[in-house]
């Protein structure tokens, strides 16, 4: 049973590589066994990242690329084949949101900032297709190989002033599901696309929204903490289990799926 759940002789590629999220989701592969690409913006946060599993006994290479530049991922695929001469699966961690694609309350409803929106929606929707593009293609000639996209609470529940995000997620969400029926029609149980859907978790990106520097929570984080059963946020770490579950042989009859991690966020009615 262990060796259904290892990574053992696989390569994944992480985009998103160098954020918070990211560090978990290559950890967690690498103790899993697996072999893998860090692909961020960030090279210096890649190398180092890199560098430390290498020093560790592990085999990681770091990718540096943007995953709205088709130009810049081909030439990291060409680097990740050249290191490891295959690619078995692909993490879709690149993500996230921006100032300009929330919409503060005080704010009119009829004045949101569509390009603001746009961007969001580009890095979380085509910041997932084009990497799949890319990679996609080296999985589909390895012949075996899964697809873990990262999806949202955003995406099924009404996040107030994140509405870029929101609907960034659920097109995510959507297209999950519709390529992952294409994946099938074309290359039968051989490759699986699915996703993970991370509660709240404190990032880069949320963290002062969510708590204040002197300790506690601000007002929109004691609204989540409300509204999640476990009443705490979530631990990078704790993502890793359902990560490799998606990425191993253990889930080989899961296709098209949204795995929530989120404490019971998504199913609780607040009453």
């Amino acid at each position: 049973m262990d060796n259904m759940f290892s990574l053992k002789g696989k390569v994944i590629i992480v985009t998103g590589g160098t954020g918070i999220l990211g560090n978990a989701f290559i950890n967690g592969i690498v103790e899993a066994g697996g072999s893998v690409g860090i692909l961020g913006r960030n090279e210096t946060v890649a190398n180092e990242r890199a560098a430390a599993i290498n020093q560790a006994g592990g085999n990681a290479i770091a990718l540096v690329a943007d995953v709205l530049n088709e130009q810049q991922l081909v030439e990291a695929r060409t680097k990740a084949l050249a290191r490891f001469a295959k690619i078995d699966g692909l993490v879709n961690g690149a993500g996230g949101n921006m100032p300009d694609g929330v919409l503060q309350p005080e704010e009119s409803i009829f004045k949101i900032k569509i390009d603001g929106m746009k961007r969001v929606m580009d890095i979380n929707l085509w910041g997932t297709v084009i990497p799949t593009q890319i990679f996609g293609e080296a999985i589909a000639d390895t012949g075996n190989g899964s697809i873990v996209n990262i999806s949202s609470m955003n995406s099924k529940r009404a996040i107030t002033k994140v509405l870029g995000y929101n609907m960034g997620k659920a097109a995510v969400d959507c297209y999950n599901q519709w390529f992952a029926v294409e994946l099938s029609k074309r290359y039968g149980d051989k490759i699986r696309m699915n996703a993970l859907a991370p509660g709240f978790f404190l990032t880069e990106q949320n963290r002062n929204l969510l708590t204040k520097p002197e300790g506690g929570y601000t007002e929109r984080g004691e609204m989540v903490i409300r509204q999640t059963p476990f009443k705490r946020f979530g631990h990078p770490d704790e993502l890793k289990g359902a990560l490799v579950w998606l990425l191993s042989d253990a889930s080989q009859f899961v296709t098209g799926s949204m795995i929530c991690v989120d404490g019971g966020f998504s199913i609780f009615g607040g009453v």
